[in-house]
């Protein structure tokens, strides 16, 4: 998700990359795979990127969210059916992966969940569920889960930024570090074997490009495991 930011710096709105190339190439460890980054819609990701409506809204009679159905069938019943047909993949769930961060994590675990049987490693990077926390929690415990999936989970300790302050009141940092918390009890309680898990703390981390690609390769390194 938020596919601008995925290979090359100057392509990304901050200035840095998730440089997932150098991660390949300097990790032989990594498996070589074919890697997809979906640009996103801007302002209109907020939309995209949630399946439900944002608790919520910065701007006051405008209410965000609740398009993530309609863009997670995009995903998986348009771009990854062309991308098999085009490429040379390894189509089946196990060799199937999805990454995303920030908003890009929240629509990660939604098309995760709802395509269990089609995705087998998700990376949730900074996951910002707090937007809409109730509606997921109540999802989440409906489903049942696949004990198989591999999930890498990632926050760090400092995340947040103005936008944040305008969604929220309180501690945003905390809500960072409990809504990826929260995530990997429920997956452990769902039956997710522990050994299909990685969570991930970072002192210090802010919410940006850079601690997200200095993690990449372990996430990438964690999927490959099972390759």
């Amino acid at each position: 998700m938020m596919g601008e930011n995925v290979f090359y710096s100057k392509e990304s709105y901050i200035g840095h990359s998730w440089k997932i190339i150098p991660a390949i190439k300097r990790n032989p460890d990594i498996s070589r795979m074919i890697v997809v980054a979906i640009d996103n819609d801007g302002l209109g990701r907020m939309h995209e990127y949630a399946a439900w409506k944002f608790q919520e809204s910065p701007i006051p009679g405008q209410q965000f969210g609740g398009k993530g159905v309609e863009y997670a069938e995009f995903v998986m019943e348009v771009v990854k059916p062309f991308i098999d047909d085009t490429y040379r993949t390894k189509a089946d769930r196990q060799h199937t992966a999805m990454i995303g961060s920030s908003l890009g994590g929240n629509i990660t675990q939604f098309i995760g969940l709802e395509y269990q049987d089609r995705i087998g490693c998700l990376g949730v990077f900074s996951s910002a569920n707090w937007l809409h926390q109730e509606a997921f929690n109540r999802y989440i415990e409906r489903k049942k889960l696949s004990p198989e999936q591999r999930i890498f989970i990632y926050v760090g300790t400092e995340e947040a930024d103005d936008t944040d302050k305008t969604l929220m009141a309180g501690n945003i940092k905390q809500a960072y570090i409990d809504s990826s918390l929260r995530y990997y009890r429920d997956l452990i309680a769902g039956g997710v074997g522990l050994d299909n898990l990685v969570l991930k703390v970072q002192s210090g981390a802010i919410h940006s490009e850079i601690p997200w690609s200095e993690n990449l390769p372990d996430c990438l390194r964690f999927f490959a495991e099972k390759w």
